[in-house]
């Protein structure tokens, strides 16, 4: 069916300034990609999964412009051993990056894997994102899958002694950036994946991850506190027999960020969760969209999200859990709460279900609040200052999020970042 007028002449617009990489194995997924966008095109209001959320930055031919925020804070995952990836402004920077070389596991840049006629990657890149448009079109993964120019491909093959940390630094106010990284754990390896920063003035990330069986896979993410930015991001996965994924991803500031998660649960006794702690203060928009498939048997999702939010900050939450016929002992759950500190606040939640099996358990909630008033009067009654009992409930209200990440130590840093933020806007 032919796209709407308007729609494909702000995607012709948007694809008018932009050059598809040099050849090399990934050329023909890119081309694909391409014709995917054209003949999607980009997010519009009017499109349902959009609804909540305006894409018009996202999508406009040049990015807005947004400030770098300065400050002498330490970078959240400094205390922990871990091999450092850094890009500056979407570009990778080998100056402030560790050697790639780590036991049990293979890292290459993209730009690298672009030329090369034969490499694992390829029979990878673009194939989970094109996946992950049915039954919703994705046309901003797509966009990415055609023309990111860096990004890494890692390929962990046995359990890695220390966590990878791709480490986004922002630097020019109108940078415009786009990362796409392919992820393939064999079978019984484990590896943890860390990211941090605010990565550009505007970010389009897209990640794949293919976990073999028996594999795992731990992903902790922080979006960085450089208010103005805007950023879109991607993480499709696809997870084998007795295989885990769990991922968390802590935001603070950003003035536009929608992060969405695509995950298949292809074999038997898998176990994928996912989780979020957002806090947001004033022109903050924050939309998580998930997808979950249960398509194997005896399989287990989470999806557990918690947004504080005031002085007119928006949430969304749009989670859907679908149980394919013959996924019996399905255990899924989903909960999607708000904290509203204040009257002008939103949030905006969309929960579903959808399910074809008769021997699964299943469960969706969403519910928004404010401050229990009783609980804060018992604290008061103790001695402990207003801001300070607030405070304490608002992260007790996050902890059932935060608890998601299995490592202490990560999850203790969270906490502390957490509580950073509610002392600075006291």
């Amino acid at each position: 069916m032919a796209l709407p007028e308007q729609k494909q002449s702000a995607t012709e617009a948007r694809l008018s300034a932009m050059t598809l990489p040099e050849p090399g194995c990934t050329r023909p997924a890119r081309e694909a990609a391409l014709a995917r966008v054209r003949e999607m095109g980009l997010p519009s209001r009017r499109d349902e999964y959009w609804k909540y959320t305006r894409p018009d930055t996202l999508v406009q031919a040049v990015a807005l412009p947004a400030a770098v925020f300065e400050n002498d804070e330490k970078p959240l995952f400094d205390g922990v051993d871990r091999l450092k990836i850094v890009f500056v402004d979407g570009v990778f920077a080998p100056e402030l990056s560790d050697d790639l070389a780590l036991e049990g596991v293979r890292i290459d840049r993209l730009e690298d894997i672009c030329c090369k006629d034969i490499h694992w990657a390829k029979d990878l890149y673009g194939v989970l994102e094109a996946r992950g448009h049915n039954p919703v079109p994705r046309p901003l993964a797509a966009l990415n899958t055609a023309f990111a120019t860096d990004g890494v491909a890692i390929h962990v093959t046995q359990k890695v002694s220390k966590p990878i940390n791709l480490i986004y630094r922002h630097k020019s106010d109108t940078s415009d950036a786009m990362l796409h990284h392919v992820v393939r754990v064999e079978e019984g390896a484990e590896a943890t994946l860390l990211e941090n920063g605010p990565a550009a003035s505007r970010f389009n990330k897209c990640m794949e991850i293919d976990i073999a069986d028996g594999g795992t896979l731990h992903h902790v993410r922080a979006q960085g506190r450089d208010h103005e930015r805007r950023a879109v991001t991607h993480m499709f996965t696809r997870l084998g027999t007795e295989s885990v994924y769990k991922s968390f991803t802590l935001t603070v500031n950003g003035v536009l960020t929608r992060n969405e998660q695509v995950i298949e649960l292809t074999g038997d006794d898998a176990v994928a969760h996912v989780a979020g702690a957002c806090v947001g203060d004033g022109d903050f928009h924050h939309d998580d969209t998930v997808f979950v498939t249960h398509d194997a048997v005896n399989c287990e999702s989470r999806q557990v999200f918690k947004k504080v939010l005031r002085n007119g900050a928006v949430g969304v939450f749009q989670g859907k859990i679908l149980v394919k016929a013959g996924a019996q002992k399905t255990d899924g759950y989903q909960i999607s709460q708000s904290l509203l500190l204040d009257d002008d606040s939103q949030f905006l939640a969309k929960p579903e279900l959808e399910i074809y099996a008769d021997d699964v358990a299943c469960s969706h909630g969403s519910t928004s609040g404010a401050i229990d008033e009783t609980a804060l009067f018992y604290l008061r009654s103790r001695g402990i200052p207003q801001k300070d009992a607030t405070d304490l409930l608002t992260l007790a209200f996050l902890a059932e999020a935060v608890e998601e990440i299995e490592d202490e130590a990560l999850a203790e840093g969270i906490v502390d970042r957490l509580d950073g933020w509610l002392s600075r806007r006291a």
